[in-house]
């Protein structure tokens, strides 16, 4: 009998991060980073999970998408599917009914990378490998196959992608070697959230350079008095040597971001992220442009790979920053290294939230091994928070990722997790939704 996708299971999981103001910044003071959490289930008792990063309210929302995409997979068979996800992601988000909600942006392309995510699991679980080495086996024609270039052609086409994989194919075996022995760069963001307190960020920081960091990451763009002491802090804290790139998460326009980074330059910052609202590409350009030699860097909330297509050919961003559950999942993501390798302009993937860390090592790692085919320049975030509730956590070693080894994609939430932080009825909300229902 044919196996065939049987089920797809969905979970609204909360961890409250926002009581000790993990996570915090600018934008999102108080957030409780959650997921909305997708198992794909065969007739055959084989399971591909993904998920989609948020940060509290509305992650039901995204749960809902999800739900509303399970019909356009149940009862696909597995090995059809297996064998080009790149199909099922373009039949979902070239729907003619469902693109009418986005098109390719918001809450249903979001959910629609979940679930392309979650077969990309179960694919890598199937042949037994984790996901960045399934990836790294494929052939440039494979791999170029995945991609939708419908929207991409005027910057990448389909030649000029196969030249690029082709002209690294010849070291990805040493490049593998290299990185099962040495791991991925990193850098950190554990001591820069701005609900933290001066003392706290004064030993995270040094904390960090000595477990091996060159580059940490702060919030800024509460209060201009307050970022300038704590670069401050931070700057004393780590030296002159070590990095400090800093994160404003959209809260400026953009005369506000020139004039509050040019307030931090003494401070010798690497990158500003988010400088403005991530669908300004002219305004990020502009930032670019006036405050450089500091680098511009965004990704996290950029929708698509249209936009990550514009900000390269504007000359907007120095350093692209992937996210595994922003676009459309693995398939989009191809495109996006792609694209910034055409360009030239390095990736260091966004991975402060949940299960983030967990999911976009596979990318940046793949891309090490057959995109870019160099390490330099880039280097992975990491935060020290949750990854205990999955199955296949994060290894860090001396400021790098250690390269993940079991199968999949490292998404799985452990059950005893899912069962304690489930939305809103765990037992570790059903106090506080029982309190807030009591008034």
């Amino acid at each position: 009998m044919t196996e065939r996708i049987s089920s797809v299971d969905t979970c609204d999981v909360r961890f409250p991060t926002s009581r000790h103001r993990d996570g915090s910044d600018a934008m999102n003071p108080f957030p409780d980073y959650s997921a909305a959490y997708v198992v794909l289930r065969t007739t055959a008792g084989a399971e591909g999970h993904g998920l989609v990063f948020t940060v509290g309210r509305g992650t039901e929302i995204e749960v809902a998408a999800m739900r509303s995409l399970a019909g356009m997979v149940v009862g696909l068979p597995v090995e059809e599917l297996l064998a080009d996800p790149g199909a099922l992601a373009r039949r979902m988000i070239g729907d003619s009914q469902i693109r009418w909600l986005g098109p390719e942006k918001g809450v249903v392309h979001m959910a629609a990378g979940g679930l392309v995510n979650a077969v990309w699991d179960l694919a890598a679980r199937r042949r037994g490998k984790p996901l960045w080495q399934l990836l790294a086996e494929l052939t440039p024609e494979q791999i170029v196959a995945q991609v939708d270039f419908r929207y991409l052609r005027d910057a990448l086409t389909e030649d000029e992608a196969l030249a690029l994989l082709r002209s690294v194919s010849a070291g990805r075996a040493e490049r593998e070697r290299l990185l099962l022995a040495e791991g991925y760069p990193a850098y950190t963001t554990t001591p820069g959230w701005l609900g933290y307190d001066d003392e706290k960020l004064d030993r995270l920081c040094r904390e960090a350079v000595q477990d091996g960091y060159d580059l940490i990451k702060l919030k800024v763009g509460g209060n201009l008095a307050d970022d300038v002491r704590r670069m401050r802090i931070a700057r004393q804290a780590v030296g002159p040597q070590t990095r400090i790139a800093v994160d404003a998460n959209q809260i400026w326009g953009v005369p506000d971001a020139i004039a509050w980074m040019r307030e931090l330059s003494e401070f010798d910052p690497y990158w500003i992220e988010e400088p403005t609202s991530p669908d300004d590409v002219l305004g990020h350009a502009a930032v670019r442009q006036a405050l450089a030699p500091i680098k511009v860097a965004t990704g996290e909330h950029v929708h698509n790979a249209v936009m990550f297509k514009q900000l390269l050919q504007a000359g907007a961003v120095d350093v692209v920053q992937i996210d595994a559950c922003r676009v459309g999942g693995v398939n989009e993501n191809l495109a996006i290294l792609l694209l910034a390798a055409k360009f030239g302009v390095p990736v260091c993937p966004h991975a402060g939230g949940v299960g983030l860390c967990e999911l976009v090592q596979h990318l940046a790692m793949f891309d090490f091994v057959a995109v870019s085919g160099t390490s330099a320049d880039r280097a992975i975030e990491y935060v020290d928070h949750l990854h205990e509730h999955f199955a296949d956590p994060v290894r860090i070693r001396a400021g790098r990722y250690l390269a993940p080894t079991a199968p999949g994609m490292s998404a799985q939430i452990v059950d005893a997790s899912l069962a304690a932080f489930r939305f809103p009825d765990g037992p570790e909300w059903a106090a506080v939704t029982a309190a807030a229902a009591a008034g």
